[in-house]
């Protein structure tokens, strides 16, 4: 539905975009106004910008994961084009407006809006969006690994370096293949973790399940893992949800679903609970295990457990609800969900938009604090499965020190 909403205004800026891109093209090169030339770029240029309805329209299959790829890489080249073109267009009107002052250099102003000049203008334009767009896309594709060192303020002798890896939105079986499972896994094994958590959307538009044994061999009997569902576990009415669990379990995956259970490591207790995703209470109780409690249900049972003194860790898909976490009293919060807002511009921008948030994400990964409560949340590892493509925004892969 937001899709459909946000379409005439997408196709505006794709207008927008082309018009700009024409207009310097044919100063630059004016045999391109030929009719002859014109028609075959711009029907380039509508299938470039038509192909996300193609891919959303399509069947699974091949070609449509190479167009999700391709909409994907556009929308993106797509925003900085927009945000080069429109702030060359804005310094352009605050020129012209120079220009007709008293105080304006209408000599040298002349030469700005000369033929050279409008072509020297476009040629940067060009270039900064074509080396932003190629920084983007090559950081998007890199796994970076984020570690945040917490100190356990509780009697905790065992714990000296206990570590934690957090893995959340792999969206596995469609966007993401083994070749990123392995180098993933292998970065896992790299940090020497001693448990493995899965903060939900594990599974996704499923093609491929060797994709997910892929990972799940390569932690499942190495570590202690433990999971918790994200939304996507439960689209389509939640029908793949069962097949899901149990291969989880085939591989010894503890799944927590409203629950808490006290797990020893390195000879020190820890109390891990672990909640649904609130799309849980959309599905029948049947494909969730037969469990019907709502989200804040699960939330209220886990929060009210007598705790011995243990230091507490709360494993939830999605970070909104951070101000119920903080109320219950957990120590520390691991989330997803955020996909790290997709699209970020460093030092600016932490992130542009990510689900169930909107625009400007309040929480789109990093470390929170509210009361005695500390809630990381990962930026995802999930590429193109996204309606909204990463750009300077690496997938992570995120380790807790706790100490």
């Amino acid at each position: 539905m937001i899709a459909v909403c946000l379409s005439p205004l997408y196709l505006l800026l794709c207008a927008y975009v082309f018009y700009r891109l024409q207009t310097w093209l044919e100063r630059c090169l004016p045999y391109l106004a030929r009719k002859r030339i014109r028609i075959p770029i711009c029907v380039f240029y509508l299938c470039v910008a038509f192909s996300i309805l193609a891919a959303f329209l399509l069947e699974p299959s091949p070609a449509k994961r190479l167009l999700k790829q391709l909409s994907n890489t556009w929308l993106g080249v797509l925003l900085y084009a927009l945000l080069v073109i429109a702030a060359a267009d804005l310094i352009r009107l605050a020129l012209k407006r120079l220009r007709r002052s008293p105080r304006g250099n209408s000599r040298r102003m002349d030469r700005l809006f000369s033929r050279g000049g409008h072509i020297a203008i476009g040629a940067v334009c060009i270039l900064c969006i074509c080396v932003c767009s190629l920084a983007g896309i090559v950081s998007a594709d890199r796994i970076r690994v984020t570690e945040y060192e917490l100190y356990v303020d509780k009697e905790a002798p065992g714990i000296e370096e206990l570590k934690i890896v957090l893995v959340a939105d792999l969206h596995l079986g469609y966007s993401i293949g083994i070749r990123h499972m392995e180098q993933m896994v292998s970065l896992i094994n790299e940090e020497d973790a001693d448990i493995v958590v899965m903060a939900g959307d594990i599974f996704d538009h499923r093609q491929d399940i060797r994709n997910v044994e892929c990972f799940l061999r390569g932690v499942a009997g190495r570590y202690p893992c433990y999971y918790v569902t994200g939304n996507h576990e439960y689209w389509h009415k939640g029908k793949a949800l069962p097949g899901d669990m149990a291969l989880l379990a085939r591989y010894g995956v503890r799944r927590l679903s409203g629950e808490m259970v006290t797990v020893t490591v390195k000879g020190q207790a820890l109390n891990l609970c672990g909640v649904d995703d609130p799309d849980a209470s959309a599905v029948h109780p049947a494909c969730n295990g037969g469990n019907s409690r709502s989200f804040l249900q699960q939330l209220a049972h886990v929060g009210t457990q007598p705790r011995n003194g243990n230091y507490t860790i709360l494993l939830s898909h999605r970070p909104e609800p951070f101000r119920f976490y903080a109320c219950y009293g957990f120590d520390l919060a691991l989330c997803g969900h955020a996909h790290g807002g997709q699209w970020r511009i460093p030092g600016l921008l932490n992130g542009l938009y990510a689900p169930h948030q909107g625009l400007f994400p309040k929480y789109a990964g990093g470390r929170y604090l509210k009361g005695g409560t500390t809630m990381i949340v990962s930026r995802g590892l999930a590429r193109e499965n996204t309606r909204v493509p990463r750009f300077y925004d690496p997938p992570e892969l995120v380790i807790v020190d706790l100490a």
